[in-house]
């Protein structure tokens, strides 16, 4: 059987309990092989043993000793197995009490982070390896499924309702979240990575993310947002229609919204991402969210430079 990070079937343990989780699978898997060569055998034994030709004897009505061994033995392995998944899912279930918490907020089509000092991340969280971290998740508008393969645990986000998840990663590097609840178009974008540090890495990432970047070009700038805060998820940079008008030679146009006809000027592109169900752009629903507090004056520029690049 695997052990440590190393798996058969499956991507490497990145968590605490993805170790048991495996191991459960594993037994189960093996178990399940046993039993099928051993039925299987056991067809072509009679099969073969008593063939076309062969004279029946009068046998016994039953066995005691055989039925009693076909009951008991999979009594106790299903009981086994009941147990050690019970055990595990308790296990998965209930966060240390130690555990810093992180407020998820899934909306169509992308995942917004919020740390307990109040700043929020779109589609990266950073944490740190060794830590157990407790998400508390809810939904905008339809249900989601926050899913990392490399934990062995997902956790359904319901809209008007919490659900929590929790993790303590033991990998450092980027493990990758998957929406699995079909959520509409954008369903197969809705990414997030969670990155993880070393001590010395994550405190260096705090410090260095608490700086504004006034180094960076604002063109250059806003391409690195366009990725980090999931802009891509329903703006294309190639003139192709997703959820959201393309970037493709947008500044400039003229453009039918819901409240009439505007220019797509550096005023408009500033009031679409702080409030963007002001003026929504006809033959798309109003579902982008507000960046309202999550991006800095310079970071806005940024994207209004960027696009302004897409010609």
């Amino acid at each position: 059987m695997p052990t440590n990070n190393d798996s058969v079937l499956f991507p490497p343990q990145a968590s605490t309990y993805a170790k048991d989780v495996d191991a459960l699978f594993y037994f189960i898997h093996y178990l399940s092989i046993f039993f099928w060569v051993l039925i299987v055998a056991g067809i072509v034994y009679f099969v073969w043993r008593y063939k076309r030709g062969h004279k029946e004897g009068v046998g016994p009505s039953h066995n005691l000793p055989l039925e009693l061994t076909w009951s008991i033995i999979p009594v106790i392995l299903v009981v086994a197995m009941f147990l050690w998944g019970f055990k595990s899912f308790m296990f998965m279930s209930r966060a240390p009490g130690d555990a810093e918490q992180i407020h998820v907020t899934a909306k169509k089509w992308l995942w917004n982070f919020e740390y307990a000092n109040g700043q929020q991340a779109i589609g990266e969280l950073h944490v740190q390896v060794g830590k157990p971290y407790k998400l508390i998740m809810t939904s905008e508008d339809v249900i989601h499924s926050f899913y990392v393969p490399t934990f062995r645990n997902k956790m359904d986000v319901v809209p008007g309702r919490y659900t929590t998840y929790w993790f303590e990663p033991t990998l450092v590097g980027d493990q990758q979240v998957f929406c699995t609840e079909y959520c509409g178009d954008g369903h197969s974008d809705m990414l997030a990575k969670i990155v993880v540090h070393t001590p010395e890495d994550y405190a260096k990432w705090v410090e260095e993310n608490q700086k504004e970047d006034t180094t960076t070009p604002l063109p250059e700038l806003g391409a690195k947002l366009y990725q980090s805060k999931a802009c891509f998820t329903c703006h294309s940079t190639d003139g192709s229609i997703k959820v959201g008008p393309s970037f493709k030679g947008l500044f400039g146009k003229q453009e039918q919204t819901s409240a009439g006809t505007v220019t797509v000027d550096e005023e408009y592109i500033r009031e679409s991402v702080l409030q963007p169900a002001a003026k929504v752009v006809q033959g798309f629903q109003p579902v982008m969210p507000t960046y309202q507090g999550q991006l800095s004056d310079r970071e806005v520029s940024g994207l209004i430079e960027y696009i302004k690049t897409l010609k």
